[in-house]
Order: C-alpha cells, then structure tokens, then sequence
C-alpha cells in the first residue's frame, strides 16, 4: 500500500495548492483543512487520521503560516509531523515561482506583490494557467525558498511536501 500524506492546513489558497499536487502526482493525499493552529494537538492529529487506513510509512504535514504569534511553538508539539511554514503567508511560496523575495514583509504586501505577477489572484483560486506556470518554475522557487531563513520573515519550505512527492513519483516510474 501507498503511504498516505495528510496535509493539515487552514486557508483556502492551501487547500487548492494541495489539491493541485494530489491531482498531479495522483497519490493518497489528505487533505484536513479548517484546522486552526491554534486548535491543532497531537491528538487533534491522530482523531483526524483515523478516518483512514493507515500505513507505517505515512506521513503527516502541518501547513500554516507563521503570522501570528506562538504558531511555531505550537505546532512543533506535534510527534513526526512536518511543518510545511509560510512567513508572513503561504502567498509567498506562490510569489517565490516569479520572483526572489528577500525582505521582511506582511501578509497583505506579500498579495500584493503577488498580484502583480497574478492579477487575477484569489484566495482559494489557482487558475489552470497559474497551476502550469506554478509546476514548470516550482524549482526556481524551491531555490529562493532555500536560500531564505528558516522560520525568519520572509520563509517558507513549502517545497519540501513538492520535493518529496517528486522524488517518490520517480521512484515509482523505474
């Protein structure tokens, strides 16, 4: 059996993205929105996986921004759980596909640069156009993404849940 990834997340934009990837990559991909930071525990996590077969290797991501104070903290607190963080927002993991950003900048600005490049940008919207230009500069922004601070303004790893469902759709194909 295929390991499952569970994808814990809030926002729209998240939920669209992740499921851009689900039906990319066409794996058991989870996706277990609506969950503030704030309310998810470990045992918020393990209530939620039950739902599904599980298997020993699956993994499970927490994908939230890192805007408000003692995000971090909280969810670091869940065992084995990958945080997938955005700093100020998940907007400037879709910024990063078009440009490097390297300063500190707040949700709102880091739309609105988005924007720019994306004038029909909305929450919980990901156009067919902006996912195949999302999927074909996904490595540029994976670059910018490694080159910025962890957990610092601005950050954001969410090309790690990319890379590892890359790295396993390749494996798949030999």
């Amino acid at each position: 059996m295929r390991p499952n990834y569970f994808v814990f997340c809030e926002g729209e934009t998240e939920v669209a993205y992740t499921e851009m990837l689900r039906t990319r990559y066409r794996l058991p991909i989870h996706i277990i929105a609506k969950k503030t930071c704030m309310h998810v525990t470990p045992a918020l996590v393990e209530r939620c996986k039950a739902f599904y077969v599980q298997t020993k290797d699956d993994k499970t991501y927490l994908m939230y921004d890192l805007d408000v104070a003692g995000v971090l903290e909280k969810l670091q607190k869940v065992p084995e759980a990958i945080l997938l963080c955005s700093n100020p927002c998940f907007e400037l993991w879709l910024l990063l596909h078009y440009i490097a950003q390297r300063g500190a900048l707040t949700s709102d600005a880091c739309v609105s640069k988005l924007k720019k490049h994306v004038p029909q940008y909305r929450k919980g919207v990901l156009s067919a156009e902006v996912q195949a230009w999302l999927m074909e500069h996904v490595g540029e922004a994976s670059r910018r993404a490694q080159q910025l601070e962890a957990y610092g303004n601005p950050c954001t790893n969410i090309y790690q849940l990319v890379e590892e469902l890359e790295s396993l759709c390749m494996t798949h194909q030999h």
